[in-house]
């Protein structure tokens, strides 16, 4: 009797029962066939923050077009060839996420493989155990005092002194998120724009932590906790002018990023307009700089200058976190001050104390560094912070 061949219908079948999470089989008459993988992240795994998608084709085979991952339906990136990852920022809510990774070949095959994160109850907060303070020290012609130890430090907290627990010096390595506006009202000022933040990244220590974010009506990461210099160049180049400015949300997003780190850590923010479409408010931004131990830098143009209302918003958060405010006349000037703050960067220290009241009342505990000795120091740091509860797990 001859024997018919499968239906499409069993066929489907087939290909359903042979697949796994993560996984895609070529669907192709031959035995074997190349598979598509997504090592991460874990299928079933949870995810939050900065993650690094990977994907693997076993074996490697020549002829591959494009990769191209999405995560909850939005396009994230393409990759012509391997290695097979890219950057993509989970936010911080520990949520579900449908990873998908999609491989086409130049002969027209196309191989699918998918991952599902699971969500979590709870969420990363902001806990006072030990209070980090980032402290400026300057002398009275306005240079920068280096060299200082532990001991040359005083840390008042609401009047009563704290013993420093915690110092690390001005030469240490340190933890950036540079946020970078890419809003329509960019599209002259871009190239310049570009030059400026290559520039002050290639200024970096080599073994700098740097997050580079763009952002309009939405927050985009373009590098993640990047050390290589060419990397970073590479990431500026995907800076391009559209849309409104989210710029509240990528408050909150950059300092989620920094507070999940040790050590030295600042934000660089740099914006030409008033905030038309964040989700997040004035309140919740001024609320979330109290609770952040990184200084916040902000370079303004444009409405950032002419608005007082939005000039007092990024004075108030730059003066709060320890960190400064410049309101530039032109694109031209911005070398210069992108220059300032590496200078201001370098000269960091980091002290550290154990609160001496215990009280999480969310009351909010005002902070005073002082330099021991005769000479005239002037001292910028945090002003302060706002004690929160623990959150119960």
């Amino acid at each position: 009797m001859t024997r018919r061949p499968p239906t499409l219908p069993v066929l489907f079948a087939l290909t359903l029962a042979l697949a796994s999470p993560g996984r895609a089989q070529a669907q192709t008459d031959a035995p074997t066939g190349p598979v598509l993988t997504i090592t991460e992240p874990a299928d079933g795994g949870v995810v939050s923050g900065a993650v690094t998608l990977k994907a693997r084709l076993e074996p490697e085979t020549p002829g591959v077009l494009r990769l191209s991952f999405t995560a909850d339906g939005q396009p994230v990136c393409s990759r012509e060839a391997p290695p097979f990852e890219c950057a993509w920022d989970a936010g911080s809510a520990l949520t579900p996420h449908h990873i998908r990774a999609l491989l086409v070949m130049r002969d027209g095959r196309r191989l699918v493989a998918n991952v599902r994160t699971k969500g979590a109850r709870f969420a990363p907060g902001v806990d006072v155990e030990v209070v980090q303070v980032a402290a400026t020290i300057t002398d009275k012609s306005g240079r920068f005092v280096r060299g200082l130890g532990k001991d040359s430090f005083r840390i008042l907290e609401d009047g009563v002194r704290q013993p420093v627990t915690h110092f690390i010096g001005e030469g240490t390595p340190r933890e950036l998120v540079v946020a970078v506006d890419m809003s329509g009202s960019m599209e002259e000022a871009m190239p310049a724009c570009r030059s400026a933040v290559k520039q002050f990244l290639v200024g970096l220590r080599p073994d700098d932590q740097v997050s580079l974010l763009a952002f309009n009506d939405n927050i985009f990461t373009l590098a993640q906790r990047e050390t290589d210099v060419a990397a970073r160049q590479r990431a500026v180049d995907r800076l391009a002018p559209w849309g409104g400015t989210a710029l509240h949300d990528v408050v909150l997003r950059s300092l989620d990023l920094l507070d999940r780190q040790r050590g030295r850590r600042a934000l660089v923010l740099f914006t030409d307009g008033e905030d038309r479409s964040s989700h997040a408010t004035v309140a919740d931004v001024e609320r979330r700089v109290e609770m952040s131990a990184a200084p916040i830098y902000v370079i303004a143009q444009g409405k950032g200058m002419r608005e007082r209302e939005l000039k007092r918003v990024l004075d108030r958060l730059a003066d709060v976190s320890g960190g400064r405010a410049f309101f530039t006349d032109s694109i031209e000037e911005l070398p210069r001050v992108f220059a300032e703050i590496l200078e201001d960067l370098a000269s960091q220290y980091l002290l550290a104390y154990d609160p001496a009241n215990p009280l999480r009342d969310g009351s909010w505990r005002a902070i005073k560094v002082e330099i021991l000795g005769t000479n005239p120091h002037r001292v910028r740091a945090r002003k302060g912070y706002r004690a929160t509860p623990r959150r119960k797990s």
